[in-house]
């Protein structure tokens, strides 16, 4: 067992050190056992995204219509055929956006972080780069940002293939494709957490969109005609910078993933815990400063997002939306830190579990149940309250995860005259 106040390095060298004397000092003559430097195993990843994609595809391409009904796509006619318009040429990339992001984690595991960050930021900012030329100077419109899109997914999936051509560690072989239903089965397992916190995402934001269409259709104003799409425009924005603060929340929790992994191998409890105080501290900062943002400067925020020169029903509803539907950034952002750092403990059902109580039991609940009281108002209510309920639960597995740490470390005492570490 390592002591609690070595260094991080010096904890890696020491773990190292002891595997090289266990090689060293093994008689491979005379043991049955055999270490095995490098294993390589078909994992059929790359062949489970490429069929998955492209049943989601068609899928998605068969069922369009009730696909956008069930999201609020039918507002009206014209929010109808643009969305339509749009979707057909996002499906038609469904394939390479998922072979994009499968791959990415696989580059990173390859030891080639800089490599799976270059491959998505390029994909990324040539979509924005083509973005105002289809759109505005070739007059494509939706179709123009749709394309857009897809080429920037395309060039991170080739990106993607160039580099499984040139890994590191191994070189894949046709061999290495084959699927095998044992690991098919394990990695199913392993997605099964992610999977069901963004498919109970998904399931939310269905709800929300459509009781904005229900609700905004009852309002004296929005129920007009030229105003109805105005609500759902509007939480389409408020929803793109909530995105964009939780990908920080997102990136900052994900990196802690393998200090934790690290750490819990190592017996190191207590560096976990102070990792967990430091990130939901962290996390909440971040929270705090989206907050100033939609509270004190939502009309720039509107701006940003191209709707300045809107007529003043909108944006008088866009910072009213922005101001009660974000009013709890903090709350947010801790609780999916919290979600994300318990799945890293290797706490599946609690994470599943505070994923599913927010977005299925709070997130669709509420949506459905507060219009009923406070009309269109009370879809915006829904995040915030939903957010602050989620983090009394949250709060709760926080201090048990604490209680959790600190048990551990009181019945493993180091004393100071033991030796750094120990050989098994």
């Amino acid at each position: 067992m390592l002591k609690e106040d070595v260094g991080h390095d010096y904890a890696v060298k020491l773990v190292k050190d002891e595997i090289e004397k266990y090689k060293a000092g093994l008689d491979k003559n005379k043991t049955k056992y055999k270490i095995v430097e490098e294993t390589e195993q078909p994992d059929g990843s790359v062949i489970m995204t490429i069929v998955s994609s492209l049943i989601l595809c068609a899928v998605y391409l068969i069922f369009s219509d009730g696909i956008i009904a069930m999201f609020g796509g039918t507002v009206n006619e014209e929010t109808f055929r643009h969305s339509k318009e749009y979707f057909f040429y996002i499906s038609l990339g469904i394939p390479f956006y998922m072979f994009g992001q499968a791959m990415n984690p696989v580059i990173r595991a390859d030891g080639s972080p800089k490599f799976a960050m270059i491959s998505t930021l390029a994909g990324a900012v040539l979509n924005m780069i083509l973005d105002p030329i289809f759109i505005f100077a070739f007059r494509w419109g939706m179709m123009g940002a749709a394309v857009a899109t897809v080429i920037g997914q395309i060039v991170t999936a080739v990106l993607a293939i160039w580099y499984l051509c040139h890994m590191k560690l191994i070189k894949p072989e046709k061999a290495d494709f084959k699927t095998e239903s044992a690991i098919i089965r394990k990695t199913l397992t392993l997605g099964l957490t992610s999977f069901l916190s963004q498919i109970s995402l998904v399931a939310a934001m269905a709800a929300i969109n459509n009781m904005i269409r229900k609700y905004g259709a009852m309002d004296s104003i929005f129920g007009q005609e030229q105003y109805a799409q105005i609500p759902m425009a509007v939480v389409g924005i408020v929803m793109k910078f909530f995105q964009i603060v939780i990908s920080i929340v997102v990136g900052m929790a994900a990196g802690c993933i393998p200090i934790v992994g690290f750490n819990m191998g190592a017996g190191l409890k207590t560096r976990v815990r102070e990792l967990f105080t430091k990130l939901l501290a962290a996390e909440a900062a971040v929270g705090a400063v989206a907050l100033i943002f939609v509270e004190f400067f939502p009309k720039r925020l509107i701006g940003i997002f191209g709707a300045a020169n809107e007529s003043s029903y909108y944006t008088d509803f866009a910072i009213h939306a922005f101001r009660i539907y974000l009013c709890m950034m903090i709350f947010a952002c801790v609780n999916k830190a919290c979600f994300i750092f318990l799945q890293a403990m290797g706490k599946a059902v609690e994470s599943t579990a505070l994923s599913m109580i927010r977005e299925i039991v709070f997130g669709v609940g509420f949506a459905l149940l507060l219009p009923i009281f406070f009309g269109l108002d009370g879809v915006l209510y829904s995040m915030p309250v939903s957010d602050i309920l989620t983090f009394a639960v949250a709060l709760f597995l926080i201090i048990r995860t604490y209680k959790e740490l600190s048990a551990e470390r009181k019945s493993k005492p180091v004393n100071s005259s033991e030796p750094v570490s120990e050989a098994s």
